[in-house]
């Protein structure tokens, strides 16, 4: 019987998806004929275990399709996508993990797997399974990310990514662990070890990385500066690995005394699937490990390079347990050309630009929670936390948006207006706004205690 490690095979992982200077020198330099002969000769590999997994034999021969219909990359989008709605259906129909993994639980020879769920942000949790190969590809393509980014063997990395039955934490540790030298306090969020101790044991160990979400990062600089630290000097961090979203990238690096600040994208279900380099001109697409595409959120067909729409990802590596195939994320992005200066040869995500999922339809006028951020750092006054309030009045939709300012600025009628003024002009709707004190939407958006922040409260009745 196989165990996780030689299911895993770290030499050929690294062989397949180097990392490093051998990333550089390998798939990073690959010609675009050369890197679409490698995915299609990954790819057709994952589709032939498709049709072997019962979600995907029934979701494609729903759209009339039978093994052999899909000869080649070329024919990918006759694939129906799916979501994470048809997940959760498969779920509630095959419960409790659904019928999307491919593991026979009556089989004692079946691969091994590794459970975790979803955080819930949207819903439900979902569960995710990994198997042991694709399992350390995803750590090893998250190292890759660190390792472009400019994590060294010497550094000491503070991880703030939640852990319990969610994936993130332990994904961070596992790759920081199994593929680099760095050392890693894995804090978790503030439910896991204080705020204050994190800040405490960041000194004592000389932390000077941190990873996670873009929230909680900057809210454990304020309690540095509560604390009578002062972060960059006391604290002397230099690199912040994150999700930035729609916040302000010199708000991030101030609020840690210039520390230099990287995005990267990707989603439980599929690990790291792009990242900044150096320049931090767009994310490249790891396209030796996954195909990317964008498309429309309403009609789902594929949309030009450089328009905007959902991101819908094929994993190529996984070809054991829960198969990705075509998987609509409900993100929104864009893909961007390779840029040549930066040695990599691989097509670049725009970044994160919403959810389509969660957007509100404010008077006919689609509206993003998650890019007031990006309005709300042109105001000093702001903090940069906040949280949108739904609500109906007789018949009138209403949007609130509470924000968080300086102490002492609650009661200013004019920085009200103006922010209300510049959103309504960003957004292209009139919304209302509420000046709060520092704290007080906490409790709305557990910042302190969600990997993602709620952005968005639904108050209608």
């Amino acid at each position: 019987m196989a165990d996780y490690f030689s299911e895993a095979d770290p030499r050929r992982v690294l062989a397949e998806y180097p990392i490093g200077a051998e990333f550089l020198a390998g798939p990073a330099s690959l010609s675009r004929d050369e890197l679409r002969a490698l995915q299609e000769r990954r790819f057709l590999e994952v589709l032939r275990r498709g049709w072997q997994v019962p979600f995907y034999r029934r979701l494609w021969s729903s759209g009339g399709l039978e093994p052999g219909d899909i000869a080649a990359l070329e024919d990918i989008s006759k694939l129906p996508t799916f979501s994470k709605s048809d997940l959760m259906a498969s779920v509630a129909e095959y419960p409790p993990f659904g019928d999307y993994h491919g593991i026979d639980f009556g089989h004692s020879d079946r691969l091994g797997a590794v459970l975790h769920t979803t955080s819930g942000t949207t819903g439900t949790p979902q569960p995710l399974f990994f198997g042991a190969w694709d399992r350390e590809v995803q750590n090893v393509l998250l190292a890759r990310t660190y390792r472009l980014q400019g994590l060294g063997d010497d550094d000491v990395v503070h991880s703030v990514y939640g852990f319990g039955m969610v994936n993130g934490g332990h994904y961070i540790r596992e790759a920081v662990l199994h593929f680099t030298k760095a050392l890693l306090l894995p804090a978790g969020t503030g439910n896991e070890t204080r705020s204050e101790q994190q800040i405490r044991l960041m000194q004592l160990y000389g932390v000077n990385v941190i990873v996670g979400f873009v929230d909680y990062i900057k809210h454990l600089a304020e309690v540095a500066r509560e604390a009578g630290l002062e972060p960059g000097r006391d604290i002397p961090i230099r690199l912040i690995s994150c999700h930035l979203g729609q916040e302000s990238r010199n708000d991030v690096a101030e609020a840690w005394g210039g520390a230099a600040v990287y995005d990267w994208y990707g989603v439980g279900d599929t690990g790291s699937i792009a990242a900044e380099g150096p320049a931090r001109d767009g994310q490249h697409v790891w396209e030796d490990a996954h195909l990317v595409e964008i498309i429309d959120p309403d009609s789902l067909d594929p949309l030009d390079q450089g328009i905007a729409g959902n991101i819908c990802v094929t994993c190529l590596y996984k070809t054991g347990v829960y198969p990705v195939i075509r998987f609509n994320t409900n993100d929104m992005s864009r893909l961007l050309s390779p840029a040549p200066e930066s040695g990599i040869n691989f097509r670049r995500l725009e970044g994160f630009l919403g959810r389509s999922d969660n957007m509100v339809k404010l008077r006919g006028v689609n509206v993003y929670p998650t890019a007031v951020a990006a309005h709300l750092a042109k105001f000093d006054e702001a903090t940069g936390e906040y949280v949108c309030r739904l609500q109906r009045t007789g018949n009138r939709e209403e949007l609130i948006v509470m924000v968080e300012v300086h102490r002492g600025l609650e009661g200013s009628a004019d920085l009200q207006r103006r922010i209300a003024t510049a959103l309504g002009r960003q957004l292209g709707v009139e919304v209302e706004v509420a000046l709060v004190s520092p704290g007080e939407t906490a409790t709305l958006t557990q910042v302190t205690a969600r990997q993602k922040p709620i952005r968005l409260v639904d108050e209608r009745r």
